[in-house]
């Protein structure tokens, strides 16, 4: 257990650019919620407390996450992210330490970034360290307002953003890490003087510069990483990625893929070497699939096992199904056991 590291995960907003009757963080990409995504990427910080702010639809999103060890703390009103935090603070009495902040909606967060922007708070000895990049468009960002040496000053949100500051490439990523003592301390001094009348989160960085404390910023390359999904494009576009790393983790294990793009392999399945896979295939809920076997396109298998050498002809659907070793099953084959 890291007892010197908490972390809060933000999951309380409604999400309204998904058009959606269901909470945002409980959109599913690649066969999970966002945000069970984004707790399994915590998983190996070993924080001592995680604690998931939630508000809009929080039974179901408990219920969601009963299998996690997380604390739950309640935004009774929806005031900004940074009143999202101060609703963490009695759920964390007790730690000390850095508190890492994340949102529940960035399915893409990968553990060793979170890991090593962990590590650069630390080698640095800073009071607030937060995630950056820099986007072709940022447009919905906030914007990383720095001097001319680079050096942090503030973030502006885009609808309090001057023309100037629009075209301000580098944006802020959601995600950061903040001492604890000062962290609950100056959220209790920042306003609502914005456009959305919102206790913002951001504010405690120009506070900090303000009082002349170490704020850094830990800037990535690695820019879909830190995805934000707020609207059913954008969840698309996670989708298609988290598809396409665990195709690249199987290929690499030598599974061959036609078309891997339009391929679709659960991270609870797999794949064993020299098996070929066509276009179009499905293959989820825990399904084991031989060597040398050909799952031929538009097949789909749900909780199946399959024996080396065997064919799964095209347009198959298979679910609690079992084919031996060597087998041939034929095309439009329909099986559910």
């Amino acid at each position: 257990m890291n007892q010197n590291l908490s972390i809060i995960i933000l999951a309380a907003g409604k999400g309204t650019r998904m058009k959606s009757q269901n909470a945002k963080v409980l959109h599913e990409v690649f066969y999970a919620p966002m945000i069970e995504h984004v707790l399994h990427a915590t998983i190996q910080l070993h924080a001592e407390k995680t604690v998931v702010v939630v508000g809009h639809q929080q039974e179901r999103v408990k219920n969601q996450l009963l299998s996690f060890e997380v604390i739950f703390a309640e935004q009774t009103e929806q005031l900004g992210t940074g009143h999202a935090v101060l609703s963490a603070e009695k759920a964390l009495e007790g730690v000390t330490g850095t508190i890492m902040i994340l949102c529940g909606d960035t399915p893409l967060i990968r553990p060793q970034m979170l890991e090593e922007l962990l590590e650069f708070h630390r080698l640095n000895n800073s009071h607030v360290t937060l995630l950056t990049t820099h986007l072709s468009d940022p447009t919905n960002y906030g914007r990383i307002i720095s001097d001319q040496t680079g050096n942090i000053l503030s973030i502006v949100e885009q609808k309090d953003a001057n023309d100037e500051q629009l075209r301000i490439s580098e944006i802020n990523a959601g995600i950061y890490c903040v001492d604890k003592q000062f962290l609950f301390s100056t959220l209790q001094e920042v306003g609502t003087n914005n456009s959305q009348g919102e206790v913002y989160l951001t504010d405690i960085v120009h506070l900090a510069v303000a009082k002349g404390l170490r704020v850094k910023k830990y800037t990535t390359s690695d820019t879909i990483d830190v995805l934000g999904v707020n609207s059913r494009l954008e969840l698309s576009l996670a989708q298609t990625e988290l598809q396409l790393r665990r195709n690249k983790e199987l290929m690499s294990n030598g599974v061959s893929m036609i078309n891997p793009e339009t391929i679709r392999v659960s991270k609870d399945s797999d794949i064993l070497a020299d098996s070929l896979i066509e276009a179009c295939v499905q293959i989820c809920q825990g399904s084991v699939i031989g060597r040398k076997t050909v799952v031929e396109t538009g097949a789909v298998l749900k909780h199946c096992r399959v024996g080396d050498g065997a064919i799964i002809g095209a347009h198959c659907y298979l679910v609690n199904t079992t084919v031996d070793k060597g087998e041939s099953v034929a095309p439009n084959t329909t099986c559910i056991a």
